[in-house]
């Protein structure tokens, strides 16, 4: 029942001479079989796939993991021993940066002394990073959940109203509409908390003539949205402006460098020189973006340390910022699926220059 997902990680037994792969992080887990609990682990061989799960989730397991073999177990490292053994494996392969040494030291003393352990890192970072049709359907639809929640709150950003107030009624409008659970801790952050990048929201209260960042997200079939809008309460001085439109120009130069084949590295580096053409390189201190799917943050790292080059399938974050403190910041952000010939936007709100009437 070898599927091409699971294709990909045989293929990794044939480059690193391995008899098994042990996969135990959750989102690799589903990926690759389709399981959405909480307790499960993945072996692949050459021969087939098994999977163990306990006795929660086994009618559950029987309905949606694709795999040659489905056992329950009291003992998950018990279970993933026995199948080892069972299939007479030697070199086995782990996600050495997820799983934690301890449990790495109780599989060694569960097996044979003949086994060996072989860590996976970097090796493991591709498995998920090109997305398939239906991943990218639940991508778009993550999106779309936000496009529509945030319009919902937007007649909530007044002054007057704390962050906590807009953070708290865009998680509600998401749920409402169907999403399963936030990305994350919402951004929300005004005025001059908008010079922290993650600037959680917090009881200030929104004041006329200040910039307001907003940073969110939600999870559909698993699949998270990724989102940071910048918006002006009334008017702002001058200077804020400015800083918008570098940010805004930035964002979109980088958007438009999106192709297949150009090095992920130099997708942030037109963003990065054209803020630092501005004056202002002191001010942006993180990377460009990160990819997102089955985890909010994950491979690619579009960054001035990135090595790779996009390829068509892959969904990652556009997300140049400035951050100054004492003034505030601005930051912009939108999700990009790697196309044939450049690259198609998944979120949707236009993140031109909005003002807030008040």
């Amino acid at each position: 029942m070898i599927d091409n997902r699971q294709q990909a990680g045989v293929s990794l037994l044939e480059q690193h001479k391995l008899d098994a792969l042990v996969f135990f992080d959750l989102h690799n887990v589903r990926y690759l079989c389709g399981f959405t609990g909480t307790d499960g682990a993945l072996v692949l061989t050459r021969e087939g796939s098994w999977f163990t799960t306990d006795s929660r989730y086994t009618a559950q397991a029987e309905g949606e993991v694709r795999a040659d073999h489905i056992r329950s177990h009291r003992v998950k490292l018990d279970s993933v021993t026995d199948i080892l053994k069972a299939a007479g494996t030697t070199r086995i392969g782990f996600e050495a940066q997820t799983l934690p040494y301890a449990t790495v030291e109780k599989l060694k003393e569960r097996g044979p002394g003949s086994w060996q352990w072989v860590p996976l890192g970097e090796e493991l970072e591709g498995l998920r990073h090109c997305k398939d049709s239906q991943e990218i359907e639940a991508l778009e639809s993550a999106a779309r959940l936000n496009a529509v929640a945030f319009e919902e709150i937007v007649p909530q950003i007044r002054p007057g109203a704390t962050e906590r107030d807009i953070s708290l009624a865009l998680e509600f409008a998401l749920k409402r509409l169907g999403g399963e659970e936030k990305a994350f801790d919402f951004i929300v952050a005004s005025g001059e908390r908008g010079a922290m990048p993650h600037g959680v929201a917090s009881e200030k209260r929104l004041v006329a003539g200040e910039l307001l960042t907003i940073d969110f997200g939600t999870r559909i079939n698993g699949y998270y949205s990724d989102e940071t809008v910048t918006l002006a309460i009334g008017e702002v001085p001058d200077r804020q402006r400015q800083i918008f439109d570098i940010v805004l120009k930035a964002h979109d130069l980088a958007m438009d460098a999106v192709k297949p084949g150009v090095a992920l590295s130099d997708i942030d580096s037109v963003a990065r020189d054209y803020i630092v053409e501005r004056g202002l390189g002191d001010y942006f201190g993180h990377g460009l973006g990160h990819g997102v799917g089955l985890d909010v943050h994950e491979f690619p790292v579009v960054s001035p340390r990135s090595g790779g080059e996009a390829e068509v399938g892959e969904v990652f974050t556009i997300e140049p910022g400035i951050y100054i403190p004492g003034l505030g910041g601005v930051r912009i952000e939108d999700m990009v699926l790697v196309t044939e010939d450049g690259y198609r936007a998944l979120t949707r709100i236009d993140k031109k220059y909005r003002r807030i009437a008040v």
